[in-house]
């Protein structure tokens, strides 16, 4: 596989951005979206579009980046064993992905919790786990299953709870064209399951803490 990197960093505070493209699938994927501006009636030589196809190939690749991610192998690569049997909390997580329907962007935020049985993770490992879900074809539902089932396959906690608030384009921009709807979907096992400890964490998440 050719991949590129492509790396800047900001000297100030040491913070080093990577973004990884594949050679191959960028040229095949620019000659798509070329094709694609030509269809719908534009063109693609004129200075203005000239890069284009070249960075949309970029830009879906970052989108869907997700896919070349191991959620599982995030978790375990920060398992720490702990006495620890209260509920952590990671809430306001930002999510920006793709709907597999129009391939059209929804963003929000996810909140996750679990109650740990032996073993807690490195708290930025979960967002790190939305992002590798989010960043791929998706659909909500399934978005929120797969980060409940992730976090409580990989730690065997004693419960997991995942609640996703978002604002879907296919939604605002066409179709229906709503533009303040949005949709919350959530998922629960173990502890979460029963109703006290929902509660709390539904409370939680929604209180101004921080």
């Amino acid at each position: 596989m050719n991949n590129k990197s492509m790396v800047s960093e900001n000297e100030m505070d040491g913070y080093e951005k990577v973004e990884q493209y594949n050679e191959e699938k960028i040229e095949k994927l620019s000659s798509l979206y070329k094709e694609s501006l030509s269809i719908l009636g534009e063109n693609p030589d004129r200075e203005g579009l000239k890069q284009t196809p070249e960075r949309v190939a970029k830009a879906m690749q970052f989108l869907t980046h997700g896919y070349d991610l191991d959620p599982a192998e995030i978790l375990r690569s920060a398992m720490f064993t702990e006495d620890h049997n209260q509920m952590v909390i990671v809430k306001d997580i930002e999510i920006y992905s793709m709907c597999e329907h129009h391939m059209l962007p929804f963003f929000g935020k996810a909140h996750v919790a679990y109650i740990p049985n032996g073993k807690i993770v490195g708290l930025s490992k979960i967002p790190r786990v939305v992002d590798a879900y989010a960043r791929r074809l998706q659909v909500q539902e399934r978005l929120t299953d797969q980060i409940k089932d992730c976090i409580n396959n990989t730690l065997k906690p004693l419960g997991v709870a995942v609640v996703i608030e978002a604002a879907h384009m296919c939604m605002q921009m066409r179709g229906i064209q709503k533009q303040n709807s949005f949709t919350t979907t959530s998922s629960f096992t173990g502890a979460f399951e029963k109703e006290p400890t929902r509660r709390e964490f539904l409370n939680l998440i929604s209180a101004n803490l921080h």
